[in-house]
């Protein structure tokens, strides 16, 4: 029904060309409308793994010690500043005063600690949870000095502590946080449509709110990739990051709309369960990987914007190195291989998540891997199902998924991982990466790395996406790159 009323609602369309750019926006200057093509399963970015939770809450909601900026760089955010040990393993954390909670207790180090501890703590569900736990110790020197000592040398630590894994949660309510969020960002939840949307309201008590141009924020959630179109054309949508690039025709010489190419550091792979037989012999994923044109895959899939990768790591980052000539397109070696590895008559299930680039490059992969001679099922699930089948109970053969965290090599080092991929190798490789205090020594490591999981074939390696946002014209302040999924509303505003 939704979907229908987005597309009648289109008949209209020649009658808004008409107007002048901007004129839409004219009477709704203090908010916006922004559309998303997953709903997140709660509103606590530190108790899932899904990414939509951070698209709505980081930096809106919740604020994390430091942000990171559209160019990937570190600035601070609730931390004034800090100073870094030479072995980088102290960090020392100047917090910002007079900053208070949404229910109206104040931040300061006791709570930064007890938000660390948590977030580390045994019975945790956040996803970066080792990164939490090798923090040997978290000490609240007074009420704005914050001192952490990692086990470990981590080169990432203050990005890290940019991501929304890092938010800062109020103790009383961190709990309840999924569906009664309390953060110190400018932003509170107004409503939540389960299925249609979420609303947001200015916070009149943000210590900083006279710079916040928008009163309301409207997440509204739409997966289908023409009502996606629909939906902008109809001016129902103001602003769509993230947007099917298919759009990009419809919209990029039309005045009354701004189109935006960005760069990111997400990996889109063809996932595997490394211990489910056959996947578990190396010869029979190069030979999935071998049958794989990733060109093709990305005009399918990505309509066109993306680079190939060969390994979990993308052109532009630091120590990166080409390694797509490992496991190159090459059907009949494929062929070869799994013949070699005794495998006949191969039937494997490509589960998918709603993304139209998991959709559409289903659908291209299952071609692909047919020719030579491997019987590719495709089964599309909701989000829900995704993250409780594969990442959850690792219920799956293959799947299509975008890993857009810049820093998450160290997922291969986790046995309970839903790759299912444990090597004493790499985990050797990545503690002395981690634990390296020299630059060059972790660029050498890092290449290292990269090979070795390309030559593991731990999955099939596909792409780096590019990220279309299409907005209106009159919309200011979206960010240029990704580096991270967060709309920042704070930057946005109207012309």
């Amino acid at each position: 029904m939704k979907r229908r009323s987005l597309l009648t609602h289109s008949a209209s369309l020649a009658a808004l060309a008409s107007l002048p750019a901007g004129a839409l926006a004219q009477s709704r200057k203090d908010s916006m409308t922004l559309g998303m093509a997953l709903e997140p399963p709660g509103l606590d970015p530190t108790a899932g793994a899904a990414s939509a939770i951070a698209e709505i809450t980081q930096y809106n909601i919740y604020e994390t010690l430091t942000k990171i900026n559209p160019d990937g760089s570190v600035s601070p955010l609730l931390a004034e500043s800090w100073e870094v040990s030479p072995d980088l393993r102290t960090y020392t954390f100047r917090l910002r005063k007079g900053v208070k909670f949404h229910n109206g207790e104040a931040f300061n180090a006791q709570t930064a600690k007890f938000s660390f501890v948590r977030a580390g703590a045994e019975k945790s569900t956040n996803k970066d949870k080792r990164t939490f736990a090798t923090m040997e110790v978290v000490q609240a020197v007074d009420d704005h000095t914050l001192v952490i000592v990692n086990k470990e040398l981590d080169p990432d630590f203050l990005f890290l502590m940019g991501q929304a894994t890092a938010i800062m949660v109020e103790p009383k309510s961190a709990d309840t946080n999924a569906t009664k969020p309390v953060g110190t960002g400018p932003f509170t939840l107004d409503n939540w449509v389960k299925g249609s949307s979420v609303s947001l309201k200015k916070w009149d008590g943000y210590r900083n709110a006279a710079a916040i141009k928008l009163k309301r924020a409207n997440f509204r959630f739409i997966s289908d990739p023409a009502a996606q179109v629909a939906a902008l054309l109809a001016g129902d949508i103001d602003a769509f990051p993230r947007v099917t690039p298919r759009s990009v025709p419809q919209f990029k010489d039309n005045p009354r709309y701004q189109v935006q190419v960005s760069g990111s550091r997400a990996k889109t792979i063809l996932a595997m369960n490394n211990k489910k037989k056959p996947l578990d012999d190396v010869r029979v994923r190069r030979a999935i990987a071998a049958a794989i044109d990733r060109k093709a895959v990305i005009q399918g899939a990505g309509d066109g914007y993306g680079a190939p990768i060969g390994s979990h790591y993308v052109p532009g980052s630091v120590g990166y190195i080409d390694t797509t000539g490992i496991n190159p397109y090459n059907p009949e070696k494929a062929k070869a291989l799994l013949k070699e590895a005794g495998v006949t008559n191969l039937e494997l299930t490509i589960t998918l998540p709603p993304p139209p680039y998991a959709r559409q490059g289903g659908e291209v992969i299952a071609a692909m891997l047919a020719k030579v001679g491997i019987n590719a099922k495709l089964q599309n699930v909701e989000w829900a199902q995704w993250l409780s089948g594969v990442f959850g109970n690792k219920n799956y053969d293959l799947t299509i998924i975008s890993h857009v965290e810049p820093f998450d090599m160290g997922n291969f080092a986790k046995p309970d991982y839903y790759w299912n991929y444990q090597s004493p190798k790499f985990n050797d490789l990545y503690n002395k990466y981690k634990n390296s205090p020299r630059a060059q020594d972790r660029t050498k490591l890092m290449a290292d790395i990269q090979k070795l999981l390309a030559e593991d074939c731990v999955h099939g390696f596909l792409y780096q996406p590019q990220w279309v946002t299409v907005a209106n014209k009159g919309v200011r302040g979206l960010w240029k790159d990704m580096p991270v999924f967060v709309n920042d509303l704070s930057t946005l505003g109207w012309a």
